[in-house]
């Protein structure tokens, strides 16, 4: 049975704590928060476990083995950093923290230590995401020549991060993991309208083998907007996460170029074929995340959203905000 301690019950720690409750192999002993209207609703919700507001009852208890750290970022590093030099395995909310150098210094101790990081990329364990993962390793969709996302809605905004840091972890989190290549530049464009930090953002990633990545994040639509489309040899894929069915659509189409001895200019042809959408498992993506962490913590298992992913996505993080800053592309 792994024990956890949760840090953090405002929007996304009743789900954290809801999920680790469903698996057999885990519960949550006690949930820490600052807001004493927030352990009235952990309290009110989890009457068997134990609330306060004193981060150390947590690191110190020998009777909690996993910490769940789900505040705002610019906590992260000192919650987690703690929690590791505790002997506590870490599961952390997204983006893992605020810079890379903090992030590199918590994989050295966790490794020091034998200890698992999982970070919450939960979009990884979506029916969606994974289905798009197993077509580009089974080879289904081909060569992939480039993943364009949009996500979009009107708020929430965020008073310690710019859009950016809020909405982009998850399409680059999607990224690094399918695409699984390091990017050799990034260029981010964006604008502060309501505050000082960026509301809308555009951010372009340049891969090897001419892959290209583009992301559009933004606080002020009027509409929601979660679609992303990812153009390869083979098939073409579209992926709406706000449809209730058929979430992808695989389309058999794409251009077909030959050369011909003597031709000076490629020749191409289009290929117009059938659309089908494949099943994608429905399964609540965090519950499936958390089953896997006890799995990693209990088994030994390296996670794929480890430390050193959480990083890779900081660092591009790091890279668009620098290109935002300066109006220029950022090499790697």
């Amino acid at each position: 049975m792994l024990r956890f301690g949760v840090i953090g019950y405002g929007y996304w720690g009743p789900n954290i704590v809801r999920n680790i409750q469903s698996q057999t192999a885990a519960k949550v002993v006690a949930i820490c928060d600052k807001s004493e209207k927030n352990l009235k609703r952990a309290a009110g919700a989890n009457p068997s476990v134990r609330v306060t507001s004193d981060v150390t009852e947590l690191l110190n208890s020998t009777e909690i083995d996993a910490i769940a750290v789900v505040t705002p970022v610019w906590t992260h590093y000192d919650l987690a950093k703690s929690a590791l030099e505790h002997g506590k395995h870490l599961f952390i909310e997204k983006p893992f923290t605020s810079t890379s150098a903090q992030a590199q210094e918590l994989i050295e101790i966790a490794a020091r230590k034998n200890l698992t990081i999982m970070v919450d990329h939960t979009f990884l364990f979506t029916g969606a995401v994974r289905k798009i993962k197993q077509l580009v390793d089974d080879g289904t969709l081909g060569k992939i020549y480039y993943y364009d996302s949009t996500r979009v809605n009107l708020g929430l905004f965020q008073h310690d991060v710019n859009v950016l840091w809020d909405l982009a972890p998850h399409d680059l989190s999607i990224i690094d993991h399918v695409l699984n290549m390091k990017p050799e530049a990034v260029v981010a464009t964006g604008q502060a309208h309501i505050n000082n930090m960026a509301d809308v953002a555009y951010l372009t990633l340049y891969y090897p083998e001419k892959v290209i990545a583009h992301v559009s994040v933004n606080w002020l639509s009027p509409v929601k907007v979660r679609s992303t489309l990812i153009g390869c040899e083979k098939q073409m894929l579209v992926w709406n996460d706000l449809e209730a069915d058929e979430k992808i659509r695989l389309y058999d189409r794409g251009v077909n170029i030959t050369a011909q001895e003597g031709v000076y200019e490629a020749l191409v042809s289009y290929r117009s074929g059938d659309m089908w959408a494949p099943k994608v498992e429905a399964t609540e993506a965090l519950k499936v995340e958390m089953a896997y962490f006890v799995e990693c913590v209990t088994t030994g298992k390296k996670p794929f959203n480890d430390g050193e992913s959480g990083y890779r996505v900081v660092r591009m993080l790091e890279a668009a905000e620098e290109s935002l800053a300066q109006r220029q592309e950022i090499r790697f």
